[in-house]
């Protein structure tokens, strides 16, 4: 009798549990995948599927949830101890299922959290943990054309895209109000999973104890495959001001030995003249209709940098490394085309600097872009801040891939060590990015940033003398594009008597300049 009592109980419990579960209509597409599936569930706790059976086994996954008291910034901290002085750097855990404890799977169904429109709701941890726990059970749970060649299949239920870090946009096969369903490229999404969890840790395995070693890419060279279908890319749009910042960087990559090709893009606002010295310097160009930025304003420096998507549209190529017109390379970096999107450095807070990136084109990426201009409220009014708002996910390369010409603490350690690398002869660092105002704008002589009083933590004659050494290495005729305008000569004599008036110890306002550039 108490068996039969206990057992009335637990039906009774399973009873009104089930009645409160939600019970949503099936998507459409369900019914054309036919039956005798194996179909995970993993976060769907509270959701009524019982429809599902009949389409197969179902196999709940279980995970432990992640911490509330985990945020996003201990996963994509501003720093980290990338040359391992100290102790080196751990990414916290975040929690997975046990895979091994779960058969093989033709489906996986994930009912994902999303709090839009939130302040930040992009960064939340437990989005990504079930993305990641999603990710991680296609890899290694699902089945890869096993069952008469059918594709490893991902559905989402939620009013949030699934993040497109993972799920790429182009794997989007169908959507049905909140349901997503997706077809990934296995082979994609297996590198995304092995490498870290966030830009706690460094994607790019650090080179040995001795700084002039080169980086060991040995396992990720077993793990990925190189396409000739690979690029190099900068942007040129609005006016000529970084043609020679776009020669200079053209040169300095065909001297690490390149074989990919260099592609700019611009538009009509590059003169004939302008265009054939880019040609000659090295880039294939390609023209692009410019892009506004609808929350800039008219006539300010962003009001067309939204222009940089136009590189998504290179479609004929499978991976593009996108490189300012502001940085010149020192070392080859090829070995960048290994990594997926988005693939980057560290820049301020939990953002990367888009100034070198690995993107992977796609006009399915552009669109979405386009159609999410309005939408997206980037921090600093630029495409950095908007990329940054759509891959919230991304791998953390070495700052020494794109060194940053900055002292933000300016002390003499930081001084001594930066300047060090800036000048070093073989080069310790494979590129370097002019911030500030850009050597071919000062004089040969001296970094004009030093006559500035907010642009003196870009202030470095060292780097400047390096950037100088590589333009003197050009073909004379590439040089022309670099020479001061009359106007620019004017600003540059005005802006010395004002440090002059200012009385910057540094005194480089008093050196004789003998910049040997003729004005245009």
């Amino acid at each position: 009798m108490k068996a039969v009592l206990e057992e009335r109980l637990v039906v009774n419990i399973e009873a009104k549990a089930e009645k409160k579960m939600v019970k949503r209509e099936k998507p459409s597409f369900l019914n054309e995948m036919g039956r005798g599936m194996k179909i995970g569930m993993v976060n769907m706790e509270g959701e009524d599927i019982s429809e599902w059976k009949v389409h197969g086994q179902i196999i709940k996954v279980k995970f432990e949830k992640v911490s509330k008291l985990l945020e996003w910034k201990e996963l994509f901290p501003e720093w980290i101890d990338e040359e391992e002085e100290m102790d080196g750097t751990e990414c916290p855990e975040i929690p997975m299922p046990d895979f091994n404890s779960y058969s093989y799977m033709d489906m996986i169904v994930v009912k994902l959290p999303c709090k839009y429109p939130e302040e930040g709701w992009g960064r939340d941890v437990y989005r990504l943990q079930v993305n990641l726990v999603a990710a991680n059970l296609a890899v290694k749970r699902g089945k890869r054309g096993w069952n008469n060649g059918n594709k490893m299949k991902v559905v989402f239920l939620s009013k949030c895209r699934p993040m497109v870090e993972m799920f790429r946009c182009d794997e989007l096969k169908k959507r049905e109000g909140n349901w997503w369903y997706y077809e990934p490229d296995m082979d994609k999404l297996t590198q995304k999973v092995s490498l870290p969890v966030g830009s706690c840790t460094l994607a790019l395995p650090l080179w040995g104890k001795e700084i002039n070693e080169v980086y060991d890419i040995s396992n990720i060279e077993s793990s990925t495959k190189i396409s000739r279908r690979e690029a190099y890319a900068t942007v040129l749009h609005s006016s000529e001001t970084y043609v020679c910042g776009a020669i200079t960087l053209a040169q300095s990559l065909l001297r690490t030995g390149t074989k990919r090709d260099l592609i700019l893009l611009l538009d009509r606002s590059i003169s004939n003249p302008k265009r054939a010295a880019l040609i000659k310097a090295g880039w294939k160009l390609r023209f692009i209709k410019r892009i506004r930025n609808p929350k800039a304003e008219k006539n300010t420096y962003n009001e067309y940098n939204y222009s940089k998507f136009r590189l998504w549209q290179l479609t004929d190529y499978e991976k593009i490394i996108f490189i300012d017109a502001d940085i010149i390379v020192q070392r080859n970096i090829d070995l960048l085309f290994h990594f997926p999107q988005m693939t980057a450095t560290g820049n301020d807070a939990s953002i990367f600097n888009s100034g070198i990136m690995v993107i992977e084109p796609s006009n399915c990426t552009f669109n979405m872009f386009m159609q999410r201009t309005k939408e997206i409220i980037s921090y600093n009014g630029g495409d950095q801040g908007f990329l940054n708002e759509v891959f919230v996910w991304w791998h953390r390369l070495p700052r020494r891939v794109n060194f940053l010409k900055n002292f933000w603490s300016n002390n003499s350690n930081e001084v001594s060590v930066k300047n060090q690398l800036f000048g070093a002869d073989p080069p310790k660092v494979y590129a370097i990015h002019y911030l500030g105002l850009k050597p071919w704008v000062c004089y040969r002589d001296y970094d004009c940033n030093w006559d500035i009083g907010d642009q003196r933590v870009y202030a470095s004659d060292v780097a400047h003398r390096t950037w100088w050494k590589l333009h003197d290495s050009m073909d004379k005729s590439l040089q022309k594009c670099c020479m001061l305008t009359k106007q620019r000569k004017i600003e540059l004599e005005w802006d010395r008597k004002l440090a002059g008036k200012m009385g910057f110890k540094d005194e480089h306002w008093r050196i004789n300049v003998t910049d040997p550039r003729k004005f245009t």
